[in-house]
């Protein structure tokens, strides 16, 4: 555990003093009563107010309606939980049995979860400074492509609820190339249905883009639009 956690402090780029507060953020309730969810509580409160804090800085023209539709979308469960797989927090969460058998490191509710509670065990151990720091590096590849227009559905989130109101499977999302240098990266990601069977691919110079328009291409050739 101890090696575990030297790693992931390495990947988020911040070193607790207090270990023990990052090993509550990373165990589920199913573990006992010493689990993340007061950390996911705390946590939920301070990525909002970084979040919120930063679209009122960088986008003055906006309303409230727009800063509140884009700040939502930043901070909804499948954004964090899609983050969380980026770091493979997953990998790292303490799960009592029954969420160990039942696939409880790839669910999008205690991934999303978890991440918030990363985030408010580095606010609790390094205070607000460090924890913005963090959310910053996590969210630096969004924030780098982020606009006003990011508030409406996208096509990943518009392609999960029209299988979800037909009570179909979820995508899946599987990279298929990354070629370029660090810094110019072009992904290709296929978007994979299982009902009906279908399998569409996306590019981009993200992986974020390249699973949108993945997503996309499923969606049109789905709806036909």
């Amino acid at each position: 555990m101890i090696d575990s956690l030297a790693r992931l402090q390495k990947v988020f780029q911040y070193q607790f003093s207090q270990r023990g507060l990052l090993e509550s953020a990373l165990t589920h309730r199913s573990v006992g009563k010493n689990n993340n969810e007061r950390l996911e509580f705390l946590g939920d409160g301070v990525l909002n107010f970084i979040i919120a804090h930063h679209l009122f800085e960088r986008f003055p023209g906006a309303s409230e309606g727009e800063l509140s539709r884009l700040r939502a979308h930043l901070v909804r469960g499948v954004a964090l939980a899609q983050l969380a797989r980026e770091y493979q927090l997953g990998d790292y969460l303490r799960l009592g049995p029954g969420e160990q058998k039942s696939g409880g490191f790839r669910r999008e509710s205690i991934l999303a979860g978890a991440m918030e509670a990363v985030i408010g065990a580095v606010y609790l151990d390094g205070g607000f400074a460090a924890a913005q720091d963090m959310v910053f590096a996590v969210y630096k590849n969004i924030l780098a492509e982020l606009s006003l227009e990011q508030g409406l559905k996208d096509p990943k989130t518009c392609l999960q609820e029209y299988l979800q109101s037909r009570g179909r499977p979820l995508p899946e999302y599987r990279v298929l190339s990354a070629e370029g240098d660090a810094h110019a990266q072009m992904f290709k990601v296929a978007c994979i249905l299982a009902e009906p069977e279908l399998t569409t691919e996306g590019t981009g110079d993200s992986r974020r883009k390249a699973e949108q328009a993945a997503a996309q291409a499923a969606l049109a050739s789905l709806t036909g639009k």
